[in-house]
């Protein structure tokens, strides 16, 4: 995470992650960080005890630049969510994976929610 947050009960489905700061628009909220966040392809999620692919489904993405399955080590992963967000992830060339951004001004204590369409391949091609 780039920005204080904290993971509380959401409204919109059982955990969700909110601003523990003032966020104002465009301001990275979080980045994928090699050698923090990881990477697992399908081979090695397959290989997974079944614990770890449920955890898998509910908590990684399926990246659309990489075609690797992505896990936010932090609070990232408790972003659910939204057709109508207030943060924006999206791919660059100079980025290992997305960035996301606020969109809006988010106040302290707001939900932070993402349109996961936008960067994660089709969700029942979870394994």
């Amino acid at each position: 995470m780039c920005v204080k947050s904290k993971v509380l009960p959401s409204s919109i489905e059982g955990l969700g992650l909110f601003a523990d700061e003032f966020i104002p628009k465009g301001t990275v909220v979080w980045r994928f960080t090699l050698g923090f966040d990881e990477k697992f392809t399908a081979e090695q999620v397959v290989a997974f005890p079944e614990l770890i692919r449920d955890h898998l489904t509910r908590y990684a993405y399926l990246s659309k630049k990489t075609n690797l399955y992505i896990l936010a080590v932090d609070n990232g992963k408790y972003a659910n969510h939204s057709k109508t967000p207030n943060t924006n992830s999206s791919y660059s060339d100079d980025e290992e994976e997305v960035v996301t951004r606020a969109i809006v001004d988010i106040q302290k204590g707001e939900e932070l929610t993402d349109d996961y369409d936008l960067f994660e391949e089709n969700s029942s091609a979870m394994l």
